[in-house]
């Protein structure tokens, strides 16, 4: 690692093992949360010490039996966060309401009164005897987003909040709907797996191909269950009965299309969304530290957003790993290369960011991105970075992709969408379930899509920021999406995925209004009274960014644009009627440009 190392990681453990209690804690409406209590091991009496808290959904602990012990790497908050103790911090770990061992239902992700619990979470913390008052939190995906909602509570207790890989920041566009077009397959893969975890027992399994022979087999009860709190499992059944209430965002596939449909008695998806919530987590100022990566779902994306939105100081982190921070997801590297810094500097640095905030350390505000190819820690202070510009490329003749204007009074290009198109179960949205990140078989889907390849490069280029795709097309029918792919060649001819958009036609409308925070695309208000159908065989414009990134590609690679119209493991099908197969016609000549804008840092 060379650059501007962001990580601090200099820190000697003070114990070597940890207790461990599991415990209910009451809410003010007599629901009873499940907690799992870690503490060093040998604190001596009357020694007094901060406590991290972690939120999550996906079982604060488990019972497993033998042949299922390996899925614990699958869990949100894995073993590693154990070493916490090891460094004088009492750890918590809760089931939020309506989820594993804890009481209650959810009406919703993220509801108001599961916020609302993680106050009278933080009031018992501080009441025990070894807290000395002082509370931070952590989270990594779901846990990110309950780490970032307690920022709310603006309780005098939490003096800092770690936020690491959340995608719910702007749930609609960023993870539900990302371009008006629904994230199916990872959406209900998502819910069947809640709610199979909801269950307290292996039903959860069922979500998890590799397992279905031991499954049927055994039955999902041999498998394993949550950890109960009383160490009675027969009151489990209670909590399971109860919630069978849930519900469950799939669900939302059937009565969401816009922004602002409902999704529940007058809550939309913005309501679950920290955006909407910047006056509450502002008013403390607490400091925030956060995570993303650049092919991470939209997680980059959401670390900069972030970092320009709120006042707060903020330590804002982009890499070059998966969900969890633990392998590459890198096209320069296998993703079976492990990340620096691994697992246990990992926690060392955030040992260190809590004891500065809670010391009154306050971090500078400051953002840290990896540039992939090149290696390299940068920083800066703004975004974009000092010296980024836009440079339109160009799809032009023979599927070429080029600087050059076109010339030609006409030039176009036909695409039958084909519906079997896929990035597989490894790609960008997948990895919200801690899957690695593997774009495979690129040269076959390319085959099934439209391509425009750039000449060798001349020289080496750096790309940094939102790509922007503007396609001046027709389409056979009033409805649809483009799925956009950039990519890169390398000296051997092999393609390496870089980043993606998507932008289904009804929500083709760009907003003459403010967005709702800082954009560096086209804005898109997804609202319901901006939609905009096509109107079959006239040009309209289809402009749309992609989600940002930061690599060096070296010089003799080639630049390669990807069309397609549909992603059929990932995204719900455009038309829905499947004896619809559209027709695209895009525009690439004088009168009517189509292109590429790449933002690019020059050296």
């Amino acid at each position: 690692m060379n650059g501007d190392n962001p990580f601090n990681t200099k820190k000697k453990p003070l114990y070597k093992e940890h207790t461990i209690e599991s415990v209910y804690i009451p809410m003010r409406d007599g629901v009873k949360i499940a907690a799992e209590v870690l503490l060093p091991k040998g604190l001596p009496e009357g020694k007094k010490i901060p406590t991290i808290l972690v939120q999550t959904r996906y079982w604060r602990s488990a019972s497993l039996k033998k042949p299922f012990k390996w899925l614990i790497k699958f869990t949100t908050n894995p073993m590693f966060l154990k070493k916490f103790p090891k460094y004088g911090f009492a750890l918590i770990e809760t089931d939020v309401r309506g989820t594993g061992a804890s009481f209650g239902t959810r009406p919703y992700p993220f509801s108001e009164e599961e916020i609302k619990d993680g106050a009278d979470v933080v009031d018992w913390i501080i009441e025990q005897p070894w807290s000395d008052g002082n509370v931070v939190t952590w989270g990594n995906s779901y846990t990110g987003i309950t780490s970032e909602l307690a920022a709310t509570l603006n309780h005098p207790a939490l003096k800092c909040h770690l936020v690491k890989h959340p995608p719910a920041w702007d749930a609609y566009p960023q993870v539900m709907f990302p371009g008006g077009c629904f994230n199916e397959f990872f959406i209900k893969y998502w819910s069947n797996l809640g709610q199979g975890l909801d269950q307290t027992d292996g039903s959860a399994l069922l979500a998890f191909k590799p397992v279905e022979p031991l499954m049927a087999k055994l039955g999902p009860k041999a498998a394993y269950g949550v950890k109960s709190v009383t160490e009675d499992r027969e009151s489990l059944k209670e909590i399971a009965e109860i919630h069978k209430k849930n519900h469950y965002p799939f669900d939302y596939g059937d009565i969401v299309v816009f922004r602002d449909d409902q999704i529940q008695d007058g809550t939309t998806i913005d309501d679950i969304s920290i955006f909407t919530k910047k006056e509450k987590i502002e008013k403390n100022n607490v400091p925030l530290y956060t995570f993303g990566s650049w092919q991470d779902s939209s997680t980059a994306g959401l670390v900069i957003s972030r970092f320009l939105f709120f006042k707060n100081p903020i330590k804002a982190v982009i890499g070059d790993w998966d969900h969890n921070g633990f392998k590459k997801a890198n096209p320069w590297f296998s993703h079976k290369v492990k990340v620096i810094p691994e697992k246990e500097d990992q926690v060392k640095d955030w040992v260190n960011f809590f004891e500065d905030c809670i010391s009154g350390n306050v971090p500078e505000k400051i953002l840290y991105y990896y540039t992939m190819g090149e290696e390299k820690w940068k920083k800066t202070a703004t975004w974009p970075p000092k010296g980024q510009t836009m440079e339109k490329w160009y799809l032009g003749d023979n599927n070429t992709l080029t600087q050059d204007q076109p010339q030609s009074e006409s030039g176009n290009d036909k695409y039958e969408v084909d519906y079997e198109t896929t990035t597989g179960i490894r790609n960008r949205w997948y990895t919200l379930l801690s899957l690695r990140v593997i774009y495979n078989n690129r040269k076959e889907e390319d085959a099934r899509s439209l391509t425009y390849t750039s000449a060798p490069l001349q020289e080496d280029v750096e790309i940094t920021g939102h790509p922007v795709v503007k396609l001046l097309m027709t389409s056979t029918h009033e409805d649809g999406m483009v799925h956009a792919h950039f990519e890169f060649i390398d000296k051997k001819g092999v393609i390496h995925w870089i980043t993606d958009g998507q932008l289904r036609f009804i929500h083709r409308k760009i907003s003459d209004e403010k967005p709702p925070y800082k954009l560096f695309v086209p804005y898109h208000s997804y609202l319901k009274k901006d939609q905009l159908p096509l109107v079959p065989g006239e040009i309209a414009e289809i402009s749309f960014g992609m989600q940002p990134t930061s690599l060096i590609v070296r010089k003799g690679c080639r630049l390669r644009l990807v069309i397609a119209g549909a992603d059929k493991e990932s995204f719900a099908r455009y038309p829905k009627d499947e004896s619809i197969t559209p027709t695209f016609t895009i525009e690439r000549n004088k009168v009517n440009a189509s292109y590429i804008e790449l933002p690019l840092i020059k050296k």
